[in-house]
């Protein structure tokens, strides 16, 4: 992919190398934390859900949000927001229905309850399949993170892509969830102070408001385009909803780390309502830059090249560093909730089931450690793949692929006492079997017409009876249609097992108890966190003020240096009245 090349000044670096320094030490803080695998990969249930309400949020995107969708802007306006927007209706679908039942579930990884749900080769079967996609798209988010980098920076993408996964990798090896989740925070105050700067720039730069709104195409303000019309933006609802519920673990993951199930109904609602302000403000720079910015050949470099044109020294290591924080916070919680399946799922069910918890911190390490490194390779490799939105079409692709077949089976089981083991089984692996043959045809590169449907390769989409449909989407319907089918018939003719049913029975009843009112609860309930969250937020947050303070002298004058001087000084207000209260309130946590 083409790359344009920028140079990072002195204030630049001095930005990107304060904060990533401030990253590793958040994980240090909290390496010798860790005592036990709970706190490591659940945060000891202990999490405070405004916390764990914006890990969601930044884990639910990364930098790959920042080539995308202002990509997508850029050629075809408001629809970029509007395909962030889906994100709104999948978080109310999952907190209504299943926020709750995840808290419930009691676990320390998201596919834990399988083996009391369905059965030990269910869960093992979801384990294996759900690591290498998540590692897949982990890769993805890295490819975005380099071509962001390489444009301001000016370094070759697999250098980029090298030097912000083993930053990344550090401090999660290190701290696990409550590094995660307190980084995340941290990341988010970064990206917004980035972003309330570069949206009035852009709009400034293009004119104002009334320029803008008067010189864009016609239709470049409506929600959907003739590319991405309603017909792809709906299924992807559906897509999102199953994902947020089942298949995202990393989001699953902060449902069940907060003390209640009140709680993680609140992380949910909190989440929506970042998702319906966020993508307008993070965006809108994009349309703006039509105006001032045209025949740009590979949108999805629009973003990085608005921050090289808009952001003075100084500034533009603010918005870089702002980019790692949005990666930093989606793959951190991506190794952290892959390393957890793989260390409580795989090693402690099948090698080691009577390991220590010192021995599964360990173990817990090592596995971020080998997922971060094959996600690194994975990206490497994917660097030299494409564009941007060639990417945002293959990420699709693969969770059109790889979702149905897992999240019916999770979903279901969660919410039916009727559905069993076999069921599940057979649901799984015919819409694993149907999408592995329908991206398989997708690939063909020929137009094909099978039964009807013509598989049209020079305009991506599959025509049934004259009505088109991206086949990204058209696999991600399929697959969920097969997978839900075969269960429901696989359920009718076979057998159903009384001693099963009655361990359903026993899951589905603990899922109906709130939390507190059994045994293993009281320690949760009763007792108080290990780890205050507000002393080191507040540290934190002053910091990034004094960095920001630090590098007027050479952002020059006008409304930058303003824009500059009061967002970092509103930071350090904030983040030493955070630590005063933490040291005069030790226990707010």
């Amino acid at each position: 992919m083409p790359i344009t090349l920028g140079k990072l000044g002195f204030a630049d670096t001095f930005m990107v190398i304060g904060y990533l320094l401030l990253m590793l030490g958040i994980g240090g803080y909290f390496f010798r934390r860790m005592r036990r695998m709970k706190d490591y990969f659940s945060g000891g249930n202990s999490i405070p859900w405004w916390l764990s309400g914006t890990s969601f949020y930044m884990s639910s995107f990364s930098v790959a949000a920042f080539v995308f969708y202002p990509g997508l802007c850029y050629r075809h306006g408001w629809v970029g927001v509007t395909l962030l927007w889906v994100a709104v209706p999948a978080t109310i679908f999952s907190v209504q229905l299943f926020a709750v039942r995840w808290r419930r579930a009691r676990i320390d990884s998201p596919v834990e309850y399988l083996e009391t749900r369905y059965s030990s080769l269910l869960r093992q079967l979801f384990a294996w399949q759900g690591v290498p996609v998540r590692i897949i798209d982990d890769g993805i988010k890295l490819v975005a993170t380099g071509v962001f980098v390489s444009v301001c920076v000016g370094m070759e993408i697999e250098y980029s892509i090298m030097a912000v996964g083993v930053i990344i990798l550090l401090y999660t090896f290190m701290g696990g969830l409550w590094a995660v989740a307190i980084t995340d925070f941290i990341q988010f105050v970064v990206l917004t102070a980035a972003i309330l700067i570069i949206l009035p720039l852009s709009i400034s730069r293009a004119g104002g408001m009334t320029e803008i709104i008067q010189n864009v195409p016609e239709g470049f303000f409506r929600l959907t385009s003739e590319e991405f019309g309603w017909d792809y933006v709906l299924p992807l609802v559906l897509l999102y909803a199953l994902a947020w519920s089942s298949i995202n673990w990393s989001l699953i993951q902060r449902y069940y780390c907060v003390p209640n199930e009140k709680d993680a109904k609140k992380v949910g609602w909190f989440v929506a309502a970042l998702y319906v302000v966020g993508p307008p403000i993070m965006f809108f720079p994009a349309i703006a830059a039509t105006q001032f910015m045209p025949g740009i050949e590979d949108a999805g470099e629009v973003f990085p090249l608005l921050c090289t044109e808009l952001l003075p020294a100084g500034m533009l290591g603010l918005a870089v560093a702002a980019m790692f924080a949005a990666t930093m916070s989606s793959l951190s919680s991506d190794y952290n909730v892959c390393a957890s399946v793989l260390t409580n799922d795989i090693y402690r069910r099948l090698i080691r089931p009577d390991a220590g918890e010192k021995e599964l911190v360990l173990v817990g390490r090592m596995m971020t450690l080998f997922i971060g490194l094959v996600a690194l390779g994975t990206a490497i490799i994917m660097s030299r793949m494409g564009k941007a939105e060639d990417l945002f079409k293959t990420m699709v692709t693969l969770f059109g692929v790889a979702a149905s077949p897992v999240a019916v089976p999770m979903l279901v089981g969660l919410i039916s006492r009727k559905m069993t083991n076999l069921a599940a089984i057979t649901g799984f692996l015919a819409g694993t079997t149907v999408g592995v043959g329908l991206f398989v045809l997708s690939r063909h590169g020929e137009n094909v017409e099978l039964l009807g449907i013509l598989w049209n390769h020079d305009q991506g989409k599959i025509f049934i009876g004259g009505f088109g449909i991206t086949m990204e989407i058209f696999m991600f319907l399929s697959t969920t249609l097969v997978t839900l089918l075969a269960m429901m018939l696989a359920n009718m003719f076979i057998t159903k097992d009384h001693e099963a049913q009655a361990r359903t029975d026993a899951f589905l009843k603990r899922l109906e108890t709130p939390i507190g009112d059994l045994p293993e609860d009281q320690q949760i309930v009763s007792g108080k966190s290990a780890v205050s969250p507000f002393g080191i937020v507040g540290i934190s947050i002053l910091l990034i003020g004094v960095l920001m303070l630090c590098i007027l002298p050479w952002v020059g004058g006008g409304s930058v240096f303003k824009l500059d001087a009061l967002v970092g000084i509103a930071l350090v207000i904030s983040g030493g009245l955070i630590t005063l209260v933490n040291r005069k309130k030790p226990d707010a946590a």
